[in-house]
Formats: structure tokens, sequence, C-alpha cells
């Protein structure tokens, strides 16, 4: 995979249309069923891709098109885990969510993001990143009423995901990402089996693997939960010596408009770092500038080769056209900078 300087990219979800689900809601249920609603996915994800293309985004994903939410969906396609029989959890010590409960051994017994990874291949030749539900964090959205012990559960969803990760490079994908929100709340689990089943989930991969680890969408419960972490938030610090020894290739992180001291990437010198320039919690569109501004900032620590300038998290909740425009910045940021490091 040759990729140019500064590679763009998105953490995770875009908008969906309006035809597809309701617009800017997390959990949006389907306007449609059976082959309808196949053919409106996929004509979701032409339109989510030519988006990104205009925009100037280098390496292009799904727009999570295709599933409701970036870790439900996943599991729903799992065997052993009861959508039914719900109970209401608090999600990452942050907000009560109702959510399924595991009844028994979870299998996968089908592809689950295969045939959709397919699909896009065949619509472009441009990298391809794929967005998957880390073990921590998919045991966080869950009532688990069967193994009783979140590391037992997590290793049993690394080997899962090892699976689908393995089905996801053999389709095409060039990066496969992991999404690890729950890094940033239960630092001793991370730290005693958490990066350890993230490892288990890349076993054997030959293309590129990511994790990201933010301080989720842009919603009300995650920024009250922001309001209360101080002026600094150095919640990276826990996880990133880890990491730095880790197999995982890319480590994605939140730096607009965040309170993350920039210095922390310091901590995973030597991997590729996806920075997050765009803020998603809010409809504000930034000006170039102010992504070339975070970029720069980033290089002292990183270098120029190593960063993939991206959004902090998914954007679902935005609107199209705010969404737009943020990649738009991202791309235009991004030019900025690789202009300025060419011409030295």
């Amino acid at each position: 995979m040759t990729i140019r300087l500064l590679p763009t990219s998105t953490a995770g979800s875009l908008p969906k249309p309006s035809w597809l689900a309701e617009p800017e809601k997390l959990w949006s249920p389907w306007k449609s069923e059976g082959d309808e609603l196949v053919e409106a996915k996929q004509d979701a994800l032409r339109v989510s891709l030519q988006e990104q293309i205009r925009a100037g985004i280098d390496i292009v994903s799904d727009g999570e098109q295709t599933r409701q939410h970036f870790v439900t969906t996943f599991i729903e396609n799992l065997d052993g885990v009861d959508f039914e029989q719900r109970k209401t959890v608090k999600i990452r010590n942050r907000y009560e969510a109702s959510v399924p409960t595991v009844v028994g051994a979870v299998r996968r017994t089908k592809p689950v993001f295969v045939e959709d990874a397919t699909f896009l291949r065949a619509q472009t030749h441009q990298p391809i990143k794929w967005a998957l539900p880390g073990p921590m964090t998919m045991i966080d959205t869950l009532y688990d009423n069967h193994y009783k012990s979140r590391e037992k559960l997590a290793w049993e969803f690394a080997k899962i995901l090892n699976q689908e990760a393995k089905e996801l490079e053999a389709a095409g994908v060039d990066i496969i990402q992991f999404d690890e929100p729950a890094f940033n709340v239960f630092f001793d689990d991370v730290n005693d089996w958490g990066i350890a089943t993230l490892e288990r989930a890349i076993e054997g991969l030959k293309c590129e693997t990511a994790v990201h680890i933010c301080y989720g969408y842009g919603i009300k419960a995650n920024n009250d939960w922001k309001k209360t972490l101080g002026s600094e938030w150095r919640q990276y610090e826990q996880a990133f010596p880890k990491l730095q020894q880790s197999k995982i290739d890319i480590v994605s992180l939140e730096c607009q408009n965040s309170k993350v001291p920039m210095d922390l990437i310091e901590l995973i010198r030597g991997k590729k770092v996806m920075v997050g320039a765009i803020d998603v919690s809010t409809n504000t569109i930034e000006a170039p500038e102010d992504v070339a501004y975070t970029l720069r900032k980033a290089l002292q620590f990183v270098d120029a080769d190593k960063l993939y300038p991206s959004t902090n998290c998914g954007m679902t909740p935005l609107s199209r056209q705010v969404a737009r425009g943020k990649l738009e910045a991202l791309s235009a940021g991004a030019q900025m900078v690789r202009d300025e490091l060419t011409a030295k």
C-alpha cells in the first residue's frame, strides 16, 4: 500500500443519508427492510465513498453506512447474545443504556462485514480502512450472564474479531482499526489484559492494524464527562507505554479542541499516529489553518512519514453538510502542512 505523505482518513462513522435512516441520531432504525434495505445500504456506501473522495480523503472507509452502531451491529451477528433479554448498564461509567445479554458461549458462525468490504473494494482503488469494535469496548456494551468475567469474555471476543479481521484482509482491506474508547476509562484492565486481547485480535494479520482511542461521539453524556476531566486530559498516559511495546501499527487519538497534552504522543514514538484534527462534538467547521496548526504541533512528537491526519471520532450525529465541510477542512489543512514539508 503506497500512500502519500500525511494521508488523511476518518476515525469512524459518517452521517447516513435520510433515505437510509433518521439522520443525526445514534442507533437510528432503518427506513426499509429486506432486499430494499440491502440496496439502500449499498447506495449509501457509494455516496459515502464519493463524498470522501471529493473531499480529498486518502484512506477511505465504509463510513459505517451498513451498521446501526459501531459495536452492537457486530454483536448482533454472533451466537450467544440475546437481544430480547436486555439489561440497563452504565457504559464506560458514563451513561446508562439498555443492552443485550450474553446467555451462552459467544461464537461467530458467519462473516459480519466481509460482504460490505468486498463491495467497497470493488468501488475504489484507494486504500481502505475498516473499523471493528475492540474486545474491551465490546464487553462494556453488554450484560454478561454467562462468563461472569470481563477478561474471559474479552478473550473470546478477541478470537472472534481475529476471524473477521482475517477475512476482511482477504477481501482487500488495507488497514483494520479496532475502536477502544474503553481504553480511556478502565486503566488497570487495559494494562492487565486489554492490550493483550487486542494483540490476539490482530494475530497473523499482514495488513496494517490500528487502535482508535477517543473521548466519544459529540453527545451530551460524553461532553458532560469531558467537563469533569480538568484542565489536562492525561488518560492516554495510562495505555500508551504498553501500546508502544505492542504489535499495533497505528494509534489513533483525539487532539482538536481537546485538552490532551500533545507531548503524550512522545510515549508512542515509533508508531504511526492518526491525529484527530477535526472536532466531532461541534457543528462549527474548522478552518484549514486550525487543522494545520494541530498537525504542526503533532509533528514535534511524531515523524512526518508516520502522521495520519484524521477526525477525532465518528460523525454519525452530525449533518451531512457539516461532515462534508469538516472533511474538506481536514484535507485542505493537511495539504497546507504537506506543502510546507515538501518545500523544505
